[in-house]
């Protein structure tokens, strides 16, 4: 058996660097965490190159102690924590000492800090963890950490960095769940000499939001405020209409500590069950505030994420903050239509009053009865088919229709009959079915379709038996297989207007990290903002209120990583495929109908391409068995 060695302090010092650090957006998190822990009310974030090359984080905080300075790149060095019993209720956002002394190791770090109130500060310069330069200098209070040429030391870790736009673009993501943990700190984020976003720190959440997301994002949030029993709740929710393609809007906060929680994710995810559809959800910033010894913060190597004393209780307080919001609110829009309805029907009682009047004038001077028709509702038409009913109120525009057409068609058919003819009846063009013939189809004569039933499945006749096909089933394999066939060339349509598409930092860095590919399906993409995409062009296939769906799917499956192989193409392929196929629910037309019958029942198409069978049959003998007939 080999000897067993104490590690080198240094190759230690990597090691334990790869638990903090992963990326550019670690380094960042880390440092404006103990700017905050410092009581920064300004903080600033300066990146170069996605953050490999140069990264410096400013504050107006306490700064270190020239004593200090040295020490606090030392391992486990804080001044958070001073025994065990601070574990038990921590308040702090840094608390370990270990992220100075990771960053520091894996790059080159200069540091410039004062204390309030001596003259003069303290410069400090790092290589790969060494001191090598102290010297006193003149700065301001605060401190300012330049971190330059990350993983210079580790080019295994070079490696698997990202293109500067993702790294760029997750930085992004830090910097903003920090700026929205606390609204009362002022943050600024420039981002290769350009000002991304800058907070304005006057302790209000709203102000906070507006400024990162802007205008439209904050129209379509709510306000909650719940409390019970120690746990409170309070931020925002968005309306159901204003649910997005992904989670990447779901902001949480703990004690002012940005974390991820399936438990507060599952809580506002109910709060939302039977209002959005599938594939949609909810964002929000909550902020949760509950006892320090209520929450564990130290069950991750970044703390981001948490465990609670009592989930349930946790999870009561988020899932009726977020019902009672939205409950309100669609109690307020149902009060705001009743009363449209009430100033309408008000109105037209008034023009009725006026009618009256005008019409008891018009008959005292001896002139005939007329009536001034109400401009809102009623519409000159025929008055052989008009529809006067002073029970039914106001007819809409279709009850119309279809009454005239029916009356239409009885007049019609009697008048046929008295003529000696026989009794036919002129179709209602809304629900008319039509039979177009089609030759591909006409060859076979053992296929003969009988209808749709459901508006979802194709009821075919084929050699003895009745068979039920799924359309949309049907349609999504042929689709699919279109995909993957060799030479494909995807047909595109041309948007007039872009679709702009907000799906945050990382995930809008991700797509057009990858539009080569995206252009190979179809789409072309362009960035819109660092957290969002303009699609000028997408599939033909495709409906354009689907594309922002389409793409958060491409977008999920280009995060679970790996290489671009046949199984990642065909997930990609399978998503397409189902939002281009025919929609179950809606009703086709006769000739489609007719075409994916025949590709069926000719063995073209078995299953769709998620291994769902297309078709099955019910035999003349099983039908004959259900009536008794044998």
């Amino acid at each position: 058996m080999p000897r067993i060695f104490e590690l080198d302090p240094h190759v230690a010092d990597l090691i334990a660097a790869g638990e903090v650090v992963e990326r550019p957006a670690s380094v960042v998190k880390e440092l404006m965490e103990n700017s905050i822990d410092a009581g920064a009310g300004i903080i600033t974030v300066e990146i170069n190159a996605g953050g490999m090359t140069f990264i410096r984080v400013t504050d107006n905080g306490c700064g270190i102690a020239p004593e200090d300075a040295k020490t606090a790149f030392l391992r486990h060095a804080t001044s958070k924590l001073r025994g065990p019993e601070g574990l038990e209720a921590i308040g702090t956002l840094g608390f370990r000492g270990e992220a100075l002394a990771a960053i520091a190791a894996v790059s080159r770090i200069e540091l410039l800090t004062r204390e309030c109130g001596p003259a003069e500060g303290v410069s400090l310069t790092l290589d790969s963890g060494t001191v090598t330069d102290m010297s006193p200098t003149g700065c301001p209070e605060g401190t300012t950490i330049i971190v330059r040429d990350l993983f210079f030391n580790t080019p295994a870790r070079l490696k698997f960095m990202k293109t500067d736009r993702a790294e760029a673009s997750a930085i992004s993501a830090v910097v903003v769940r920090c700026a929205l943990s606390r609204p009362d700190v002022s943050i600024r984020f420039i981002r290769d000499g350009k000002t991304e976003y800058h907070t304005p720190g006057d302790s209000r959440i709203d102000s906070c939001i507006y400024s990162l997301f802007g205008r439209e994002f904050f129209a379509g949030l709510l306000h909650v405020m719940a409390e019970d029993e120690g746990v409170s709740a309070e931020g925002y929710v968005c309306l159901p209409a204003a649910a997005r393609g992904n989670r990447s809007y779901q902001f949480f906060f703990i004690n002012g500590r940005p974390v991820r929680s399936r438990t507060l994710q599952a809580a506002l995810e109910q709060a939302y069950v039977n209002n959005l559809p599938s594939g949609r959800y909810p964002s929000c910033a909550l902020y949760i505030t509950t006892g320090l010894s209520n929450v564990d913060v130290n069950v991750h190597p970044t703390k981001a994420e948490v465990k609670f004393v009592s989930d349930k209780q946790i999870f009561d307080c988020v899932y009726y903050a977020a019902l009672s919001a939205k409950s309100n609110a669609e109690c307020g829009m149902r009060n705001a239509e009743l009363s449209s309805v009430t100033e309408r029907e008000k109105s037209n009682a008034e023009c009725r009053m006026q009618n009256a009047e005008l019409s008891s004038a018009m008959k005292r001077e001896g002139h005939s009865e007329f009536r001034i028709p109400n401009s809102e509702f009623e519409k000159p038409h025929n008055s052989q088919f008009a529809i006067h009913n002073s029970q039914l109120g106001d007819v809409t525009v279709r009850e119309t229709s279809n009454a005239e057409c029916r009356m239409l068609n009885a007049e019609l058919s009697s008048a046929t009959k008295r003529e000696g003819h026989s009794e036919f009846q002129i179709p209602n063009s809304e629900f008319a079915s039509f039979r177009i013939p089609n030759s591909e189809f006409a060859s076979d004569t053992d296929i003969r379709v009988i209808g749709e039933a459901l508006k979802v499945y194709i009821i075919v006749e084929y050699r003895g038996g009745v068979w039920f096909i799924d359309k949309h089933a049907a349609h999504e394999r042929i689709h699919f297989d279109a995909l993957r066939a060799d030479g494909y060339e995807p047909m595109s349509q041309s948007v007039i207007t872009p679709v702009v598409c907000r799906f945050g930092f990382e995930d809008a860095a991700l797509l057009l990290d990858n539009a080569d590919m995206l252009d190979k399906l179809g789409f072309s993409i362009e960035s819109f903002g660092d957290d969002s995409i303009a699609v000028r062009r997408i599939p033909a296939e495709i409906d354009i209120s689907d594309t922002e769906q389409v793409l958060s799917e491409i977008c999920d499956e280009l995060k679970l990583g790996g290489a671009a192989g046949p199984a990642r193409r065909d997930n990609i392929f399978r998503m397409i495929a189902c939002k281009s196929a025919i929609k179950a629910g809606k009703s086709s037309a006769a000739h489609e109908l007719e075409v994916l019958a025949s590709r069926v029942m000719s063995g073209e198409v078995s299953q769709c391409p998620h291994g769902r069978p297309v078709a099955f049959e019910l035999t003349k003998a099983t039908l004959d068995r259900g009536f008794k007939r044998i």
